[in-house]
């Protein structure tokens, strides 16, 4: 399956910008070598991970904690110092918070997020899951006070954002479609979409274009957050029968959406996934075509 005929564009090529710092682990330890073929193009931006410099224009930038106060409590905030994963989360919440500020400046079009550490399982008050704080949240928290006002989280990570969701459950200008095992639809734009466990490339996609087109068509945001997660594939922890490849169609879904209603501003924030080999085969095409490099 490709483009939804609704979404068809002539589109001049995006700039993308890649935020990467160095986190320990395996499943992302062929990176940014394998991105070597992609980095060379003009309209790639890399964001490189040193860290505790001035200079940010090509560095990723932690989050502040005057970042974190809107979005998450004090005692949660706390809570996370003493996991041994706060840096690692400031890093990884960062570089999603520096992707829509640089979007928001004209310097990039679109961006993907390296994480060491997810964000949709972190909540206002409570974090879990190796998720710890919510970086789609504190985008939106910064760009509002910018004057952005209108939002989309599509979540095709393989559980359901229970932290995403408490944030934004009675928010009427952010639309949450999750894609999960759960099924459930409100007048609020909360959306969960149910996938069995034993699905297939062709009818998860179906559920791409069925489920999310139309509602992000008619909502109309102003910028789509993509929370991209790899741990539905075959083999994965949350496996539901999807092969690696599907991870690239559902890109081009959403990102022909992006295109087409919001001039192009997408920020796909890696989420769930484990397996190195996974990771270095699909991340560089879902970046490629993000770029339009080939």
């Amino acid at each position: 399956m490709g483009y939804h005929p609704r979404y068809d564009l002539t589109m001049s090529q995006r700039n993308t910008g890649i935020f990467l710092p160095y986190f320990k682990g395996q499943r992302l330890r062929d990176f940014p070598q394998a991105l070597d073929s992609i980095l060379n193009s003009e309209n790639v931006h890399y964001y490189d991970g040193v860290y505790h410099i001035n200079d940010t224009s090509n560095y990723v930038q932690l989050v502040t904690n005057e970042t974190l106060l809107k979005v998450h409590s004090k005692e949660m905030i706390e809570a996370v110092k003493r996991t041994g994963y706060f840096d690692t989360a400031l890093y990884s919440a960062g570089g999603t918070v520096q992707a829509a500020q640089e979007i928001l400046r004209g310097t990039i079009d679109n961006a993907f997020v390296f994480t060491g550490v997810g964000d949709h399982h972190a909540g206002k008050c409570f974090f879990w899951g190796m998720c710890y704080f919510n970086g789609a949240a504190l985008a939106i928290a910064e760009l509002r006070e910018k004057g952005i006002k209108r939002f989309a989280i599509v979540d095709t990570d393989s559980h359901h954002a229970d932290g995403t969701r408490d944030i934004f459950n009675h928010d009427k200008q952010v639309i949450h479609i999750c894609f999960c095992s759960e099924s459930y639809c409100d007048d609020k734009n909360n959306v969960d979409v149910n996938i069995p466990f034993y699905t297939n490339d062709e009818d998860y996609l179906q559920k791409v274009e069925v489920e999310m087109l139309p509602r992000i068509k008619h909502f109309k945001p102003e910028l789509i957050f993509w929370e991209f997660g790899y741990d539905a594939t075959q083999g994965e922890y949350g496996d539901r029968g999807l092969t690696a490849d599907c991870h690239l169609e559902i890109a081009k879904l959403i990102k022909s959406a992006a295109d087409a209603i919001c001039q192009g501003k997408l920020i796909t924030i890696l989420c769930g996934g484990s397996g190195r080999k996974i990771a270095t085969y699909i991340i560089p095409k879902i970046i490629a075509h993000m770029a339009e490099t080939r």
